[in-house]
């Protein structure tokens, strides 16, 4: 199983703190926002990820992440010119997918479940052709939404309709077979000119090979491309984090699954530890 971060885009809504740093190593609370996409791929056991970028900000993320041998897995990076849609990830990423499955997420998701761990890993084995997540929310007209029966057998999928069938948002993460890049060479641009995530999920709905998982309960969910849900999301992890311990933590994660050492992670954090987020993994037995 291969993994895609999609952190492209200009992150327009956010301007103007985008204009120094990508949108998606803005902070959320004390740590880039991709550490949390990052983390989740992670938690599906996922170890070869791309992440696509623009140009400019290829070096920032570089900068952050390296190759990703820090972290016991391997980081490669592509480039997104022009914001071309989510669906475009498949195109530009097919000689990395290389007709392996692959698990894409937004770079601007962040994810928080007791149990999304088992759900993504539950999801992977039993993936087809492709799989979608939903989640649900008080605005659905701002998100493809998902109609499915009482067995969560998808009927529809529609982009931002104006009358919602149902209150479940397709959220940023979506599982797909090997075949993703060559469906994906069949999309036309939309009316807004991208290549539609949804229109790719309706060849596979017609195809009789999408499943739906819907989020328990207990998911929290942030779209964090705002200010105010940056902000939401941010407070958001410090309360977790102040009633219990550190979460979306990517060397934490790859400590507990065996991808590196304690000794690599002391190595990796000696010279940090006037961080906060550096001291708060003692719990790590990282001293």
């Amino acid at each position: 199983m291969k993994g895609i971060i999609l952190a492209g885009g200009l992150g327009t809504r956010l301007y103007p703190a985008t204009v120094p740093v990508p949108k998606c190593l803005l902070p959320i609370y004390d740590r880039p926002m991709i550490f949390f996409p990052l983390s989740t791929l992670l938690q599906a056991n996922v170890r070869d990820i791309l992440i696509i970028t623009t140009r400019r900000d290829r070096e920032a993320f570089m900068r952050l992440l390296g190759d990703g041998s820090d972290l016991g897995i391997r980081i490669s990076y592509a480039v997104q010119d022009v914001p071309r849609g989510i669906a475009d990830a498949f195109l530009i990423g097919e000689e990395f997918i290389g007709g392996d499955d692959v698990i894409l997420i937004l770079g601007d998701n962040i994810f928080h479940s007791r149990t999304i761990e088992s759900s993504l890993k539950e999801s992977i084995a039993d993936n087809e052709g492709a799989t979608v997540f939903g989640i649900d929310v008080p605005d659905p007209e701002r998100f493809g939404v998902i109609d499915f029966d009482e067995n969560f057998n998808v009927i529809s999928i529609e982009e931002k309709p104006a009358v919602p069938k149902s209150n479940t948002a397709a959220v940023g993460l979506y599982i797909y077979d090997g075949n993703v890049s060559e469906h994906a060479k069949t999309l036309k641009p939309s009316p807004r000119g991208e290549l539609e995530i949804t229109d790719l999920n309706n060849i596979y709905l017609r195809d009789g090979k999408l499943k739906a998982r819907q989020l328990d309960g207990d998911s929290v969910w942030f779209d964090a491309g705002t200010h105010e849900s940056l902000l939401s999301a941010s407070v958001f992890v410090y309360n977790i984090e102040q009633a219990g311990g550190k979460i979306s933590c990517p060397e934490k994660i790859a400590l507990e699954k065996g991808y590196i050492t304690p000794d690599k992670l002391k190595e990796i954090v000696c010279d940090k530890k006037s961080s906060y987020y550096v001291r708060i993994r003692c719990e790590c037995g990282i001293r």
